[in-house]
């Protein structure tokens, strides 16, 4: 059931054709917001018959000259109307050639400002890039962080790990600076999702986690969806882990 007063209420989701980001679409969709995504993809068969999907850009937001693109053709969209949530969800954990996770010690450096170019910095670009309609919303941004940085994940790899470390730190700051346009910013906080980027290997962790099973896509979604909304109108800076109470431990 849409909410009666989200009929005019816009988004701008990162990273959307498949996992968290696609089962985000699905949720606010299924809230009644215009929705506007981009990902390296084309956008999925199903969110291109939704009748809230209002545009989809792909883009590669680890390319400057793309992210600036998808900003310019964005705000064109929008016009003057005001933007009520960014999330910014986009992120890579990349493999070496010889397919370990990018280390300290492992694999080109290049690699590491590959990771920091997607995972930190077209976050803070978006963040520039929409501050003003977003202002004019009142709206909010959204960061997907993840538990990896926070504590030591045996799979996540150095580059994801501190990478998403930063994004929490940036999270703060922005929280700090964007309260002066209106703008409240927040993170959510993934552990162990069953998507389609985790393996066999993942199982093994079960028995870390207080709750005893892996969240779903749709889980998270739901508190990106939350932290979107006014009731959380004092709520900034804030870092929401769903875990399963993996964090704690």
């Amino acid at each position: 059931m849409p909410d009666a007063d989200a009929s005019h209420r816009s988004m701008i989701l990162t990273g959307a054709s498949r996992g968290i980001g696609h089962a985000t679409v699905k949720r606010f969709s299924e809230a009644g917001w215009r929705i506007l995504t981009c990902s390296r993809d084309e956008v999925p068969e199903a969110c291109k018959r939704d009748p809230n999907w209002s545009h989809h850009i792909p883009t590669d937001l680890a390319d400057p000259d793309s992210l600036r693109r998808f900003v310019d053709a964005a705000n064109e969209h929008i016009g003057s109307d005001p933007l009520h949530a960014l999330v910014n969800n986009a992120a890579v954990s990349p493999k070496t050639d010889y397919k370990e996770r990018l280390g300290c010690l492992n694999g080109d450096i290049g690699g590491w400002r590959d990771v920091f170019n997607l995972n930190l910095f077209a976050p803070l670009l978006l963040a520039r890039g929409f501050a003003g309609a977003l202002s004019r919303g009142r709206g909010t941004i959204v960061n997907i962080t993840s538990i990896a940085g926070h504590a030591r994940h045996p799979f996540a790899g150095s580059a994801y790990a501190t990478s998403k470390a930063a994004l929490s730190a940036l999270t703060r700051e922005l929280a700090v600076e964007f309260a002066e346009l209106g703008v409240r910013v927040n993170a959510v906080a993934p552990g162990e999702i069953e998507t389609e980027m985790v393996g066999p290997e993942y199982e093994a962790l079960i028995p870390r986690i207080p709750l005893n099973r892996m969240g779903s896509a749709d889980e998270v979604a739901a508190i990106v969806h939350r932290m979107c909304d006014e009731e959380f109108g004092y709520v900034t800076g804030t870092e929401v882990f769903v875990t399963g109470g993996q964090h704690l431990l």
